[in-house]
């Protein structure tokens, strides 16, 4: 910059202009299937189809703070200010909106206790559906929800968020549970149980607690969460392909 203004020679109107949104890919556990957070769209392009929640970027804002406001006011959520958004991504592909060339930053995030959601702002309805369900998504939105699915699935890798969903007393087949929703894929208990225990601070005993579990078993040992926050070593998830598991 020079005392004058912009640098000498610089045409800012040589560039095509382009817009930016954000879009978020916002999962929970509800009735033991991970769900997705979605709103039908009100308007054209793509009016009565589901998509992520999102919206376009004011000039004040920055792209945290434009996912924060339209999760609100979309979706109707409370407390969106307290909720760990993480950048997924940025998806630029020209043509993935057919108004005009428009560049996306996209968040993701797995939550706990989530509230129900209603439609606000230009969505006609928010919900939350199980995931796999939605069908196809407005816009690159499939392609945004995969990608999400991925990271979020990874958080339980190298951090002790599982334990969020459990109850405040949880057993390890509980917790194992959380594992094989989110990562969609089935686990094998007495390996899961072995990497759970060798894992420090990632879960306490609960001293003399149990729990009949079902079955013809001996009652399950409790547990709760332990001091730990992230996971060293990390519980990978297995390498083969994830495989469709049955409804619950």
């Amino acid at each position: 910059m020079s005392d004058n203004g912009p640098v000498a020679g610089y045409d800012k109107h040589a560039y095509e202009p382009f817009a930016v949104t954000v879009d978020l890919a916002v999962f929970t556990l509800r009735a033991g299937r991970l769900h997705i957070l979605l709103v039908e769209r009100g308007h054209e392009p793509y009016a009565g189809r589901w998509a992520l929640p999102g919206g376009f970027l004011e000039p004040h804002e920055s792209a945290e703070g434009a996912a924060r406001r339209e999760l609100a006011e979309e979706t109707g959520l409370a407390d969106v200010a307290g909720l760990h958004l993480e950048q997924l991504r940025t998806y630029s592909e020209p043509g993935r909106d057919p108004r005009m060339r428009v560049v996306s930053v996209a968040f993701a995030a797995l939550v706990p206790d989530a509230p129900q959601a209603h439609g606000g702002g230009d969505a006609a309805r928010a919900a939350w559906l199980p995931y796999g369900t939605q069908g196809p998504l407005a816009f690159d939105h499939d392609r945004i929800l995969a990608d999400a699915q991925i990271r979020v699935g990874g958080k339980l890798e190298y951090t002790c968020l599982a334990t969020a969903f459990c109850p405040p007393e949880f057993t390890l087949g509980e917790l194992r549970q959380v594992y094989e929703v989110v990562w969609g894929t089935d686990l094998d208990p007495a390996n899961f149980r072995r990497k759970v225990l060798a894992t420090p601070g990632f879960v306490e005993r609960v001293p003399g607690a149990s729990r009949l579990t079902g079955g013809r078993g001996k009652p399950a040992a409790l547990f709760r969460a332990g001091d730990a926050t992230s996971l060293h070593p990390p519980l990978l998830r297995p390498a083969h392909e994830p495989t469709e598991r049955p409804r619950r």
